[in-house]
């Protein structure tokens, strides 16, 4: 068996089990938290309440006016890096066939030349977030081993992806290998590291709306 072979293989079943063993028991143990009584009533509808939560997931995809100044350079890279990152992954073609032989789901591609421009412009994110969060001085303070990890474990996958579309450096399948251990690399830490917030960030700011319209405080 080649590498190839075995990251084709045994490799991905291994990782895509342990990330979804992974989400699942992160998930379990949210929802199994204790949570304290509810003593007053709500101060709005069931239906309200879903509302404010849908509302606050789309209100904070955009800062507040008061903070905007001093973010608008991380919010605007941070919307590059998602926004080229999710063209890569739905867009290319060879993702959607992998995603429809998992799945049975598919829909057209992106062309090609979009993909490499949409890689392009995220590895081009990823690294002026990563500067900025080593000068700045409270970023560089509040920066863990988690984040650095993190962002290396996304940034391979961006890279050998841009080097495999262009298959000018290197051979095509070293190149392949790479990409593909690096993916699954990624997906082995996505449960227990912060990229975990992919599957919680929606969630949890629905929460916090629908909790929030319980109260009767502002969103």
């Amino acid at each position: 068996m080649t590498l190839l072979e075995f990251a084709r293989g045994p490799a991905l079943q291994a990782s895509a089990l342990i990330m979804i063993a992974g989400i699942a028991w992160r998930l379990a143990g949210i929802l199994l938290l204790r949570r304290r009584p509810r003593y007053a009533a709500s101060r709005h509808s069931a239906a309200g309440r879903m509302g404010r939560g849908a509302f606050l997931i789309l209100s904070r995809l955009i800062p507040r006016p008061t903070f905007r100044p001093r973010i608008a350079v991380g919010v605007m890279l941070s919307a590059v890096f998602h926004l080229g990152l999710a063209v890569v992954v739905f867009g290319g073609a060879p993702h959607i066939l992998l995603i429809h032989q998992a799945t049975g789901l598919t829909w057209p591609n992106l062309p090609k030349g979009l993909v490499v421009i949409a890689s392009g412009l995220t590895l081009a994110a990823m690294i002026a977030l990563m500067a900025r969060r080593l000068t700045h001085p409270v970023l560089r303070l509040l920066s863990t081993a988690d984040d650095h990890v993190s962002w290396l474990l996304v940034f391979l996958p961006v890279l050998t992806g841009i080097l495999l579309s262009g298959e000018t450096i290197g051979d095509y399948g070293s190149l392949l290998t790479l990409h593909i251990l690096s993916v699954e690399a990624l997906m082995i830490w996505l449960p227990f590291g912060k990229l975990m917030h992919t599957v919680l960030v929606f969630a949890g700011r629905w929460t916090m709306g629908v909790n929030f319209a319980r109260k009767g405080a502002a969103t």
